[in-house]
């Protein structure tokens, strides 16, 4: 099972070095995959959650390619209908190419944002699938956008998101949960499949990542969050349901967060040094 990070492109402690630096301890600490997030109008909603200033996704992502080596880039969640597909597609090909075919696209949404962009809310299902469609399309012509193997990912918790997921995804990549609610939903996923006659996706999620000297209790608890023993416990039992990936997501809602990622940074050096030790990781 791989392991990833989600890392805060966002907030006011976040500069282009503080950037560099997070994409630098990923990868020199061995995590696979590094994931930022997506929004283009900050809105209320939208700030309360990822507080300006606000990196654009592929800007960022195309700039840490050229400060890492292996580490793969993703999105966690690009909101599709944002931009034009065909742009999408081809700075999403470019980027997979440039970055030496590191790329992994993941894609969701946010309600307000859709409104600042003129975007119909209501109609962000029928827009998402429409614009992976023509995305695929796109990245058929390999002459033009030689977009290789990018595997979209697709977000959202709800019944349609694992839905869309099995239509229209290599992986369903759903966000910050608790471990009975995951296991109710692959069997909900299960039987989407089966309804369709397709197979099922693989499991891409991503988890918090609180670590905590004494342990959480209760049924409320999220995968992620507790003691190391913990959240070793929870990525085991996230590989016995068969996720390929996890993100670990260890923004916990303070913008003065992203002042301190030394805090984060050795939060993930823990998870590594333990993963390491069980076999778990890599």
């Amino acid at each position: 099972m791989k392991i990833g990070v989600n890392v805060p492109n966002f907030g006011p402690g976040t500069n282009p070095d503080v950037l560099r630096r997070w994409a630098q301890t990923v990868e020199g600490l061995g995590f696979d995959l590094l994931m930022v997030s997506d929004h283009i109008a900050v809105t209320a909603d939208v700030a309360e959650q990822y507080p300006a200033p606000f990196y654009e996704p592929f800007t960022t992502l195309a700039w840490l390619a050229g400060v890492t080596d292996r580490v793969r880039l993703g999105t966690t969640i690009l909101v599709a209908p944002y931009r034009h597909p065909l742009l999408t597609a081809r700075m999403a090909a470019n980027l997979h190419q440039l970055s030496g075919g590191r790329l992994v696209l993941g894609v969701g949404w946010a309600r307000q944002e859709f409104a600042a962009l003129g975007i119909p809310f209501q109609h962000r299902g029928r827009l998402t699938d429409e614009h992976l469609a023509a995305i695929r399309d796109a990245w058929a012509n390999d002459t033009d956008y030689r977009a290789g193997q990018i595997p979209i990912w697709v977000g959202g918790n709800s019944d349609a998101g694992l839905t869309r997921a099995v239509r229209l995804g290599a992986a369903w990549h759903p966000l910050r949960f608790t471990l009975p609610w995951l296991r109710a939903a692959l069997h909900r996923m299960k039987a989407a499949a089966d309804e369709q006659r397709r197979p099922v996706p693989a499991l891409a999620p991503r988890i918090a990542l609180r670590l905590t000297t004494t342990p959480v209790t209760g049924p409320a608890r999220l995968a992620g969050e507790g003691t190391i023993e913990q959240i070793v416990d929870d990525l085991d039992q996230l590989r016995l349901l068969g996720a390929e990936t996890v993100v670990l997501d260890p923004f916990n809602g303070d913008p003065h967060e992203t002042h301190r990622p030394q805090t984060a940074w050795h939060a993930l050096a823990t998870v590594a040094a333990h993963c390491d030790q069980n076999d778990h990781h890599r």
